[in-house]
């Protein structure tokens, strides 16, 4: 007999080298298990200026489109799209698709709110003060 045949390292270093191919084969497997994900603030808010800029993160994607058109993402999945709001609650979808055709969507909800501007009375009639030809003042009692 060979005396490494019974030893426990062996039998430990064989599980510890298996156990590593499997954590190697999950850590790739992840884009087919998970597929794609997009990291957004997704609250709804509220904001005063009507540009704005959408941020965030894309992982294991292929392509990102926002409410229909592409925008690039960088290597390392960071996307910076500019969007202009319209008055009112806006909607704002991104479409994620990855290498196997997998789609994941996150929908973005921001009200804008115009700031406010202080109105004139140039549209208000004013009506001219009334006076008596009395020569004694009224008193207030």
């Amino acid at each position: 007999m060979l005396p490494y045949r019974d030893s426990r390292i062996t039998t430990i270093v064989i599980v510890v080298f298996f156990l590593l191919v499997l954590g190697y084969a999950y850590f790739e497997a992840r884009g087919l298990l998970y597929g794609p994900r997009i990291v957004v603030n997704s609250e709804t808010t509220e904001v005063h200026d009507p540009f704005i800029e959408i941020k965030g993160t894309a992982d294991r994607i292929s392509s990102l489109s926002m409410n229909g058109k592409q925008i690039s993402v960088t290597e390392g999945g960071v996307f910076n799209e500019p969007y202009l709001l319209s008055p009112g609650l806006n909607r704002i979808i991104l479409d994620a698709t990855d290498k196997y055709g997998r789609r994941r969507s996150q929908v973005i909800q921001i009200v804008y709110t115009p700031p406010s501007t202080p109105s004139t009375s140039s549209g208000q009639a004013s009506s001219p003060q009334t006076t008596t030809s009395s020569s004694t003042p009224a008193v207030a009692q």
